[in-house]
């Protein structure tokens, strides 16, 4: 039962559970801003889009509609139960829809942090590098996968050479390096920009006959993250030439995506802050707390080279044996594009967003309208299939020395073969190490599956799909059998 619950992806229960089990209660998704905006305004926006001859891709529009459905009951949930004192509790599936829900992005950025750092990452020093790329050339990267992955390998490679070269300075030959990189779309005001956040051991191994030691390597300077800058944007720019990109009679960037034009134009838009549709079409997003004509590019740091929008950060530094921060810098750059907790719904219907910190020039929010809000998520869903995780090096799936750098945890994944959560299924599919449980209990530091009224541990004792047994089972519980569904199309002005 646990391996196949690990399969149905459940929402997200850790934020209703307090402190005290006796006040828990299960989440309820159609109660955020983000679900109300969406759900209130997604049929209005399709047809907008339809009546201006840019209707929206099919994957698109099945995305949206299926994260309406994530934790509401009604569509199927996991029922679990206290058997000491007979109590139950519903848990509602997810919908997995990446780029968009908060709840699942979370649930899948806590998957992932455990994952590297429990059986991917050695504990040795880890450095971030962040790498950013220029305006039309984040347009590109957003839509053609292979460009993208072209871009990364070249990044690293830079990378990789560079701390080859510094290794011999002392005396150490043969070496190998390795990175785990997160591509991330999104920017912290909810613009298209896609990016690199790069975990790479701040040294390289050597293999030698008793196995594989880890040499360090001096910390980079101002100077040498410069130089790595400035041989990337002088590569990216030789791959983009032999790829015609950069020739003269290049084809507008507007026809790379000829066969997906709305989708054109809310990339175009959301890489350059503004808006694509609508009465405010082609005008800057609102903000708040802004200077006229501020730049919309942050602040230079230390260890940080700008050249020519070409932008390399390294000065992220995680110091060996300090695994908490390590995990808590994991969960950064897998973190979710949307944070749902920093939505607000304002008197006016206008919708704010808070960001992470305030930029250069003051803003501290940044305005929508609710068409303008699902214009700007359209753009951050990543196509399908379209992978945002890249292992290179030593820890590609079939590097040689992979076995003898990551970390083994024998004792834990035995514990998680006998409660059946197999780390490689029969399906093919990544099963996750940590039972589904122990996961939300790691990531909120409050047990899930703890009874609201004893405190005992529940147990899952049924999963049910049919529309007609979920029905009579909510009636029983006292829960509506109805769903919450979008609400019909307005006209203008909506």
């Amino acid at each position: 039962m646990t391996a196949l619950v690990h399969d149905l992806g459940l929402a997200q229960l850790g934020r209703c559970f307090p402190e005290d089990p006796r006040d828990a209660r299960p989440r309820s998704a159609t109660e955020t801003v983000l679900f109300q905006a969406v759900s209130d305004h997604l049929e209005t926006f399709l047809d907008h889009m339809e009546g201006q001859g840019h209707p929206l891709p099919s994957w698109i529009e099945a995305r949206l509609r299926e994260f309406l459905r994530c934790g509401q009951p009604q569509y199927g949930f996991v029922r679990v139960r206290c058997h000491p004192c007979g109590v139950d509790r519903v848990v509602p599936f997810s919908c997995k829809v990446r780029g968009l829900c908060p709840s699942c992005g979370g649930r899948r950025m806590a998957d992932l942090a455990a994952h590297w750092l429990d059986h991917m990452l050695p504990d040795v020093p880890i450095r971030q590098w962040v790498l950013t790329l220029p305006w039309p050339l984040r347009y590109r990267l957003a839509w053609d996968p292979a460009l993208l992955a072209e871009v990364l390998a070249v990044h690293l490679r830079v990378l990789f050479r560079w701390q080859e070269l510094r290794a011999k300075r002392i005396g150490s030959k043969a070496v190998q390096s390795g990175a785990i990189t997160a591509i991330q779309r999104f920017g912290s005001a909810l613009n298209l920009n896609p990016h690199f956040h790069s975990l790479v051991p701040d040294g390289v191994f050597v293999e030698k006959a008793h196995g594989v030691d880890f040499v360090r390597l001096p910390e980079p300077s101002d100077e040498d993250v410069a130089i790595v800058a400035a041989t990337i944007r002088r590569r990216v720019l030789r791959l983009l030439h032999r790829r015609g990109m950069l020739d003269e009679g290049c084809q507008d960037p507007d026809l790379l995506l000829m066969d997906e034009p709305c989708l054109a134009r809310f990339y175009g838009a959301s890489i350059q802050g503004r808006l694509a549709s609508g009465a405010r079409a082609g005008q800057r997003v609102k903000r708040l707390g802004s200077v006229p004509g501020a730049p919309w590019i942050e602040m230079d740091s230390p260890q940080c080279a700008r050249i020519e929008g070409f932008s390399l950060h390294a000065q992220v530094f995680i110091e060996a044996g300090r695994r908490d921060h390590l995990e808590r810098l994991c969960r950064y750059i897998a973190r979710p594009s949307v944070a749902g907790g920093r939505l607000r719904r304002l008197e006016n219907g206008t919708l704010s967003y808070e960001l992470k910190r305030r930029w250069s020039d003051g803003t501290s929010h940044v305005l929508f309208e609710p068409l303008e809000l699902l214009e700007k998520l359209v753009a951050l869903m990543p196509r399908p299939w379209t992978h945002l995780v890249r292992y290179h090096g030593v820890f590609a799936p079939n590097a040689r020395l992979r076995s003898s750098v990551v970390p083994r945890k024998p004792d834990q994944r035995a514990a998680a073969l006998q409660e059946g959560a197999s780390a490689q299924p029969t399906s093919g599919k990544r099963r996750r190490v940590l039972p589904w449980a122990e996961l939300m209990k790691r990531v909120f530091m409050v047990d899930v599956l703890a009874c609201p009224r004893c405190g005992s541990t529940m147990s899952i004792i049924s999963v049910l799909r049919d529309p007609d047994v979920v029905e009579k089972f909510l009636v029983c519980l006292g829960i509506s059998p109805t769903p919450v569904v979008p609400a019909q199309s307005r006209a203008p002005p909506f």
